[in-house]
């Protein structure tokens, strides 16, 4: 009884942070007058130039007449298409996760030699340090995946005896073996959490050698380890296109920010664990298959447009789902006319849910896709063009997975570790100074009074 009494919200805290409500609230029109770029972007959504990058590059803008116009999202990996990364490993009928974690890092596409390199070595690191899962995740399992994954993180430094070396050889060496292992930690503690919180068999599998990171994690997650291809290809192609995405996003720019501070790498990957867990940022594709498991149990006909529609205004005028006023997975801070990642998805999630027998469901998303861009800009004021970003097609991609809902995150981590260690390491070879933006203080200077005349 004493500890429940410790995490609740007493009326004592309740008047406290009214308090706190009150005094700590800005003028929004403040914001204009002394033009902050609040979120460190401008009023199109373009980001505050902060630094530079050789790491991955996002277009969705070109000059026309001297003027920029917005055109179809690029994304480009160390200067190489995405959508031409991708082409090129369905052609040849392999995985391509590890070919871009070689190139994210490294800075060219590998050779054959190369490629098999890559494989072994992350092979090697995926190997826990002895009894690790035992004392660290299985007696201390997590309601939250994020939560349990950035503690496994931190708890490997324990377990490191170089753990503050920040030199560019133990780096790499540490960011390998965090790659390698980030789908090890999200699937046990997963497995540690039906155990103990949903009353479930406890299924521990030992990754496999010869297995590519998309191969383990089924094999790992379902109880008799069995996959199709096509599957296995699906959640491999999501890795890819999760891996990075430019310097400027939170999570990323936060592992800029950490390292800047001269940190270990366990401290600095945690941290960006902590942005990418927000809703408006890794978590988003959760929302997306939650507002259409809304969408499906209000509407009766996934074919009517115009009840589709309706549906679509309700959720703008916050009259629908969460009550939040948004249609989760349609817009991007960066693109406007089509997200490529999107795109990619678009083309092979089809395929699948054929497979799994829910094309009616397809047709649903493409329907949302086609008809949210005509309803936000009818009932919005928007300064760029809208279109379904990565998040819109890859929490459905999940679900026809099977994959749990509280894994949707953490995948999103175990391909983004690829950006995050390519980027510390940029961040280490051009070292500079601690970065610190500024905030204005807008509060009145008031004198010292003595606490009995207050």
């Amino acid at each position: 009884m004493q500890n429940e009494e410790l995490y609740k919200v007493t009326p004592e805290l309740e008047q406290l942070s009214q308090i706190c409500a009150e005094k700590g609230k800005i003028d929004r029109e403040l914001y204009t007058k002394y033009d902050v770029k609040r979120g460190l972007r401008d009023i199109n959504g373009k980001g505050v130039l902060a630094g530079l990058t050789e790491i991955s590059e996002i277009c969705s803008k070109k000059m026309v007449d001297g003027k920029e116009e917005p055109c179809e999202g690029k994304l480009y990996y160390r200067g190489v298409d995405v959508e031409e990364i991708v082409k090129g490993f369905i052609h040849d009928d392999r995985f391509g996760f590890e070919e871009v974690v070689y190139l994210l890092i490294f800075g060219s596409l590998p050779n054959q030699d190369q490629f098999e390199q890559i494989k072994r070595l992350l092979s090697f690191y995926r190997e826990l340090p002895q009894y690790f899962t035992r004392d660290i995740i299985l007696k201390a399992p997590s309601a939250d995946m994020m939560n349990g994954l950035a503690r496994s993180v931190l708890t490997l430094y324990s377990y490191d005896p170089k753990a503050d070396d920040t030199s560019l050889q133990n780096v790499l060496r540490q960011c390998l073996q965090l790659i390698a292992l980030f789908p090890v930690l999200s699937v046990y503690g997963y497995q540690a959490y039906q155990h103990y919180y949903e009353d479930a068999s406890l299924i521990i599998h030992n990754p496999q050698p010869g297995l590519s990171t998309a191969e383990n994690i089924l094999y790992m997650l379902r109880p008799n380890s069995r996959y199709t291809k096509l599957e296995a290809k699906l959640l491999d192609m999501s890795l890819v296109l999760h891996a990075e995405h430019g310097g400027g996003n939170n999570s990323t720019f936060t592992t800029h920010v950490v390292t800047s501070s001269g940190t270990d790498t366990y401290s600095a990957i945690a941290a960006a664990l902590g942005s990418l867990k927000g809703p408006k940022h890794g978590g988003a594709n959760i929302k997306v298959v939650q507002m259409f498991d809304d969408m499906k149990n209000h509407i009766k006909d996934y074919s009517d447009e115009e009840e589709v529609r309706n549906y679509l205004v309700k959720l703008l005028h916050g009259e629908a789902f969460d009550k939040a006023g948004l249609i989760y997975g349609m817009g991007h801070a960066v693109y406007s006319i089509s997200d490529p990642r999107a795109r990619v998805f678009k083309s092979f999630v089809e395929k699948l849910s054929e497979e799994k027998g829910r094309l009616d469901e397809f047709n649903l998303y493409s329907l949302v896709e086609r008809l949210a861009p005509e309803v936000i800009a009818k009932e919005r004021r928007i300064y760029k063009g809208v279109s379904a970003n990565v998040d819109f097609y890859s929490g459905f991609v999940y679900s026809m997975l099977d994959l749990p809902q509280k894994l949707f995150t953490p995948i999103f981590a175990i391909a983004r570790i690829a950006g995050w260690s390519a980027h510390r390491m940029e961040e280490l070879i051009n070292p500079s100074k601690i970065i610190r933006p500024a905030y204005m203080n807008v509060h009145d200077r008031i004198p010292y009074v003595d606490i009995n005349d207050r």
